[in-house]
């Protein structure tokens, strides 16, 4: 008959003390994750490292590269990812920020988590041919990395930007579709040309015919405005619109100016050549219709956790 060991109840207490130590441990799991702000603009940053200059550059650039190329590329700032790691944290954004296109899926996340000075640029399935790992880890190691060290985290997102720009417009994605009438963009070019039409020709026709003379002045103020009408819309025939438009007002503002100052002249009035009531206010009419807001996700569905990290 074999001996028992006195020792034997004790060992089993202990191993299953331990064995509900680590069930404790687990079932606590690692610690409330980091929220995901939300997506309100494609410059994002929650740790005050970039002034309202620095950001506006960076929004900018990037809108016109959506509005030339169509992919989104979206950049965020946070303090921490703990306890995450910046990849799984990056993924976690990217599934719901969901930048790039429905149908299309172009988009990419660049994220710095400053106080754990690591980085990462994340991409979207699609441009994973365009911006493969090794091209992301080398602008994290040739751009991001030497100049957040420096202390110049705006020029380095700007040049990391300018990277992934270069190498998204060597592939051959589908172009951007225009805004369909009707839709919120089109109702701002619509917005911008009666701006034109009300304020901004006025204005300068008067300046143009005074430089250049009355017929001369009113095909400049149409050439200029024109080219200002497609620049805002793209749309050759709304530029030939408002281009006629400006010079049809612009000839008829400069007779009635004439008329206006032979009655001046001859002592019936000596109100201003545009009636007196002036273009006061005009500065307060909204601009161009791009005061910020409005952006959104394009859809572009969830990230397949390409790209690459690293530090500094």
């Amino acid at each position: 008959m074999r001996p028992s060991c006195p020792a034997l109840p004790a060992c089993r207490w202990l191993w299953l003390l331990l064995w509900l130590v680590a069930a404790c441990a687990y079932a606590q799991g690692p610690g409330e994750l980091q929220a995901i702000p939300a997506l309100q603009a494609r410059v994002t940053d929650l740790t005050a490292t970039l002034d309202t200059a620095q950001r506006e550059q960076l929004e900018r650039k990037l809108a016109a590269f959506e509005t030339e190329r169509g992919t989104q590329i979206v950049i965020l700032l946070v303090s921490t990812t703990q306890p995450e790691d910046i990849a799984a944290y990056a993924n976690r954004v990217f599934n719901t920020w969901k930048p790039g296109r429905a149908g299309v899926g172009d988009g990419l996340l660049i994220l710095v988590a400053k106080q754990d000075r690591k980085m990462r640029i994340e991409v979207a399935r699609t441009l994973e041919g365009a911006v493969p790992d090794l091209a992301a880890k080398q602008i994290i190691d040739e751009v991001l990395t030497p100049r957040f060290r420096a202390g110049d985290f705006a020029g380095g997102l700007d040049l990391a930007a300018d990277r992934l720009m270069g190498l998204v417009r060597g592939e051959g994605l589908p172009a951007p579709a225009r805004a369909a009438p009707g839709s919120a963009d089109a109702e701002v070019d619509w917005m911008n040309l009666g701006v034109l039409a009300l304020i901004v020709v006025p204005v300068l026709g008067t300046v143009a015919r005074l430089l250049l003379g009355h017929k001369l002045g009113t095909v400049a103020t149409g050439a200029v405005i024109g080219w200002v009408a497609f620049s805002i819309s793209a749309s050759l025939v709304l530029a030939a619109l408002a281009a006629l438009v400006a010079m049809v007002l612009t000839f008829i503002a400069g007779t009635s100016q004439g008329a206006a100052l032979l009655s001046s002249r001859r002592g019936h009035g000596h109100g201003g050549p545009w009636g007196g009531g002036g273009w006061g206010g005009g500065a307060d009419s909204g601009g161009w219709g791009g005061g910020g807001g409005g952006f959104s996700s394009g859809g572009g569905g969830d990230g397949a956790g390409g790209g690459a990290s690293g530090d500094w």
